[in-house]
């Protein structure tokens, strides 16, 4: 295939591929777009391969996804079997767009997990707050590593409103419900949440997530990186389009990357996702 960069190069840049003993966890965060016969020659179908491919050569530990479908998620797994997925929809069933989380099994046991909505009540499923058109939600779950020294975190992932101005509240309030909430759940453990925010680095919203989680992702945000993550299926983001991002607290962030990868005109995606490596503090 040929391709802006191979990702199994892009994982060369990071520590060692696989080696548990070079990195504690490798995480992805990647907005997989929900599949959409609207999406003409982008329909899922015809992006699946190269979206497995990305995956199997980045070799994350975990995953976390933005608009998953069950289908997708399922081709997921069955393609890529060291992995399991977990997770309920926006309106708390299966019909819809999941945040869902993927995890090697040879690499991580998954502890426990929950989810909770970005809403004034956040037990209530589907409940939409703050002015935003669609429910929004986050899914965790604690995992413990499987290797000779176990340690245990706290994975979590989520998807922001996406419209401009008009938004800016829900996220920000949306920031400060899991500013609250993440440390409840975490009892102490290493946090890590992923997630397509729909808004920049220097907004209200992930400030008052960066006063508590250090941002992994800054580090893939180089000079020969893409200037945004969402590039809309063209491989040409817009400028200032960095939504996207993997922020931790308890974990070291050693390297990060965004991955570009495509065959020709096609890409996995409409957003380039990003892998960390994570070493415990």
């Amino acid at each position: 295939m040929k391709r802006l960069m191979m990702v199994a190069a892009a994982a060369a840049a990071l520590v060692t591929a696989g080696g548990a003993q070079a990195q504690d966890v490798r995480v992805m965060t990647f907005n997989v777009r929900f599949a959409c016969d609207c999406d003409g020659p982008n329909v899922w179908p015809a992006r699946r391969d190269l979206f497995m491919q990305t995956v199997r050569e980045a070799n994350p530990d975990v995953i976390g996804t933005q608009e998953l479908l069950q289908t997708q998620g399922d081709d997921i797994v069955r393609a890529l079997p060291g992995y399991r997925w977990f997770g309920r929809d926006r309106d708390g069933g299966h019909k819809g767009e999941h945040m869902g989380v993927f995890y090697r099994t040879d690499r991580l046991k998954l502890i426990r997990s929950g989810d909770f909505w970005l809403s004034e009540t956040p037990e209530t499923p589907g409940k939409i707050s703050w002015g935003a058109n669609l429910p929004r939600m986050v899914t965790w779950g604690v995992f413990e590593t499987t290797g000779a020294t176990k340690r245990r975190f706290l994975m979590a992932d989520t998807h922001f409103p996406h419209r401009g101005a008009e938004d800016e509240e829900a996220r920000n309030r949306s920031a400060a419900l899991i500013a609250a909430r993440l440390p409840a759940i975490a009892k102490g453990l290493p946090i890590v949440l992923t997630g397509d925010l729909n808004t920049t680095p220097d907004s209200a919203a992930v400030r008052r997530l960066t006063a508590f989680l250090t941002d992994a992702s800054q580090l893939a945000r180089t000079p020969d990186a893409p200037s945004g993550t969402f590039h809309d299926f063209t491989g040409t983001p817009e400028a200032g389009k960095w939504i996207d991002y993997i922020l931790v607290k308890g974990f070291r962030p050693v390297a990060a990357k965004v991955l570009t990868t495509h065959d020709g005109a096609r890409y996995p995606s409409d957003h380039f996702p990003i892998v960390a490596d994570l070493k415990g503090e």
